[in-house]
C-alpha cells in the first residue's frame, strides 16, 4: 500500500519533498521485490547533471587478489600534478550495485570539495562475489595506491580512505585491517552514512525503516547477499561495528542524515571512535535520508553537506603536512 504523502513531510527538506511524494505515491516496490538486476538498472539509469570539470580523469587499475580491479582517478583543478593528497573512494550500492559511471558525479563533487585526488575503486559486487571479495579488493587498492603513489602523482603520507553507504563500510573496514596487519598508513577516513552493522532495532530504524530511499527489509536483503544470512559468522571487516576495539585508527569524519534508518548505528560507531581516542567529527544533516550525497545536484542541503565535509577533509590533509 502506498505511504501517504504527508507521512514524511516533517522529516524532509523542501527540496526532497517532491521526490518523496513521487516515490511513495507510485506504489513503489522495494529493491528486494525488484531483484538485483532491476536494482542495478535503476541506479545506472539515473541521469545526473555533469559534475565539476577536472584537471584530468584517468582510468587505471591493478591486479588484485580476485582479478583486475578498475580504478578511475579524478584530479581536480586545485590539486597539483605531483604529491597531491588523495582519497581512495569506495562507492555505495549495498554491495550489490554501483559502478564508476553511476558514481562519477559524486567522485567529481568530492574531488572539487576536498581539492584532493579521488581514486574511485570499482570493486566486485554480490551476489556473484560474496564476502570477503570486496573487502579484499578495498584493502588491495590501498596497498596499490601507496606503492604507485609517485606514478599517480599523490603524496603517500596523505592518502585517506572514504566512501558512502556500503562504501563507507568498506572504508571503515580497511582502516581496521590496515591497523591489524600493520599495513599502509591512512591519513584519515571519510564516512558518509557508512554501513558498519547489520540491521539493528534502534529508534531511527523504527521511525524510518520504511523510508523511500532505504528500507529495513532491503538492508537485511543486501547484507545477506554479501555476508550470508548467519550473523554469527560476521567479523570486524564485514561488519566493522563488531570490532572489539577502535583504538589507533585514523581521524574520522562521519556524516549521516536525520531521516536515515541507519542513523543511530552510524552515530553509535562515531561515538565509539571518539571514546577510543580517535579524532572524530560527527555531522548530522536535517531533512535528508540515506544516500543524500548522491542527491547533491538537486538538493541544496546535500550540496552544503558535501562542501562542509570537503573543507574538513582539506583541513585534515593540510594538518598532515
Amino acid at each position: 500500500m502506498p505511504v501517504p504523502d504527508t507521512e514524511y513531510t516533517s522529516a524532509w527538506d523542501p527540496d526532497l519533498e517532491s521526490i518523496v511524494r513521487r516515490v511513495t505515491g507510485a506504489g513503489r516496490r522495494t529493491m528486494r521485490e525488484g531483484g538485483v538486476e532491476n536494482a542495478r538498472r535503476n541506479l545506472e539509469s539515473i541521469v545526473r547533471p555533469a559534475g565539476p570539470a577536472m584537471r584530468s580523469v584517468t582510468d587505471s587499475g591493478f591486479d588484485g587478489p580476485h582479478g583486475w580491479v578498475p580504478v578511475r582517478i579524478y584530479r581536480p583543478r586545485a590539486a597539483p600534478d605531483t604529491a597531491a593528497p588523495a582519497l581512495l573512494w569506495y562507492h555505495g550500492g549495498g554491495m550489490i550495485m554501483g559502478s564508476l559511471e553511476s558514481f562519477d558525479r559524486l567522485a567529481r563533487d568530492m574531488a572539487e570539495a576536498t581539492g584532493a585526488v579521488i581514486a574511485n575503486v570499482d570493486y566486485r559486487l554480490a551476489p556473484e562475489h560474496t564476502y570477503p571479495v570486496a573487502n579484499d579488493e578495498a584493502y588491495a587498492a590501498l596497498t596499490w595506491l601507496h606503492e604507485h603513489a609517485s606514478d599517480v602523482g599523490v603524496d603517500p603520507t596523505r592518502i585517506g580512505v572514504g566512501g558512502d553507504s556500503a562504501g563507507g563500510g568498506l572504508a571503515a573496514a580497511t582502516t581496521l585491517r590496515a591497523r591489524n596487519e600493520n599495513g599502509p598508513a591512512i591519513a584519515q577516513q571519510v564516512l558518509f552514512y557508512p554501513g558498519v552493522e547489520r540491521r539493528c532495532d534502534r529508534p531511527s530504524m523504527r521511525e524510518f525503516g520504511d523510508s523511500p530511499f532505504l528500507t529495513a527489509g532491503d538492508i537485511d536483503w543486501m547484507k545477506n547477499l554479501y555476508l550470508g544470512d548467519d550473523p554469527s559468522l560476521d567479523d570486524e571487516y564485514g561488519t566493522p561495528a563488531t570490532a572489539a576495539s577502535l583504538t589507533d585508527l585514523p581521524p574520522a569524519i562521519v556524516a549521516v542524515g536525520y531521516a536515515d534508518p541507519i542513523r543511530d548505528g552510524v552515530e553509535a560507531y562515531g561515538d565509539r571512535l571518539k571514546e577510543a581516542g580517535v579524532p572524530t567529527a560527527q555531522l548530522r544533516y536535517p531533512g535528508v535520508g540515506h544516500g543524500f550525497a548522491m542527491q547533491a545536484p538537486s538538493v541544496a542541503r546535500a550540496r552544503v553537506a558535501v562542501s562542509e565535509v570537503g573543507v574538513l577533509v582539506a583541513a585534515r590533509f593540510a594538518a598532515g603536512l
